[in-house]
């Protein structure tokens, strides 16, 4: 294998990726759409150079890149909810360097994998996506997750009256913290369920005047490739986006549609942080990959 720095355009701001290129690529290659807030191409524990390296050693061309403004790259950084051009972009200079490739994988985490769900019903050349801890954060999902996850467990632990009865803690503060997290979480009703079927959408760009999670599911209906979804068990965000899809039917719907692999990893972190972790993300990978 090798690994190549490139330089490439995106609407007149040069991108800096770095391409792992097998001496003789498999038709499927893969895009490493960097997220987790302001990381760039190395990614949180260089994950992201670490997951390319391993993905290419078993035959993959993989580019990961920095989005405009952040890292080595020129332009202004547009937020995961403007990064369409730079997957664009990113996605063309991979199949330029190997031309060999007649299929497309986006990997994500965090917000990329969001990113990923806004962009990859626009491209065709999109077969497939890595979806690890989907960012779908609302007000009223956020608190939600807050009193189940952590209030809820907090109050059975034993350590915690401990502190209670001998004057160590005050239950008032944290109870005041938990009445305003209620009225948030039932401030409004679940997104999500109201988006129109696949038959109106189009190839246009995804309003964003819509709710978040309205356009990650209608994002989610106009792709027609197949996914992988890992979630971490020790992750209030991948807790948000179990909550999100078991009180919506559409988004249920969507994810058994697309031949959705899902994979649980209870002692996982939002960014799979040790070596263990990312190596099951990376084992999980591969193994989809070769299943289609």
């Amino acid at each position: 294998m090798s690994e190549l720095a490139l330089t490439f355009d995106c609407e007149g701001s040069n991108l800096i990726g770095i391409l792992h290129k097998p001496v003789k690529p498999l038709r499927r290659g893969i895009v490493i759409v960097v997220g987790g807030g302001p990381q760039y191409r190395a990614g949180g524990h260089r994950q992201l150079t670490l997951w390319s390296r391993k993905l290419c050693d078993s035959g993959h061309a993989v580019l990961r890149f920095d989005y405009r403004g952040m890292g080595d790259s020129q332009g202004e950084f547009q937020g995961f909810l403007g990064v369409d051009a730079d997957i664009r972009s990113a996605i063309d200079v991979l199949v330029r360097e190997a031309p060999e490739l007649d299929e497309i994988v986006l990997w994500g985490e965090c917000d990329a994998a969001s990113a990923i769900l806004l962009y990859a019903g626009r491209d065709p050349r999109v077969k497939g996506a890595v979806l690890l801890n989907p960012w779908v954060r609302t007000e009223s999902l956020q608190a939600q997750t807050v009193l189940r996850h952590y209030y809820v467990e907090r109050l059975l632990q034993p350590s915690l009256w401990k502190k209670v009865f001998s004057g160590q803690f005050n239950p008032m503060t944290s109870l005041k913290s938990a009445l305003g997290l209620v009225r948030q979480a039932g401030s409004g009703s679940m997104p999500g369920g109201g988006v129109a079927g696949p038959a109106e959408l189009t190839g246009e760009v995804i309003p964003r005047t819509l709710p978040l999670t309205d356009s990650l599911l209608l994002g989610l209906q106009r792709f027609n490739g197949r996914l992988m979804l890992v979630l971490s068990g020790r992750d209030l965000i991948a807790r948000e986006f179990d909550a999100l899809v078991a009180a919506s039917p559409a988004w249920q719907k969507a994810l058994a549609e697309h031949n959705t692999l899902r994979h649980d990893l209870p002692e996982g972190d939002h960014t799979f942080s040790s070596d263990a972790l990312r190596s099951r993300v990376v084992d999980w990978g591969l193994a989809w990959l070769r299943q289609w």
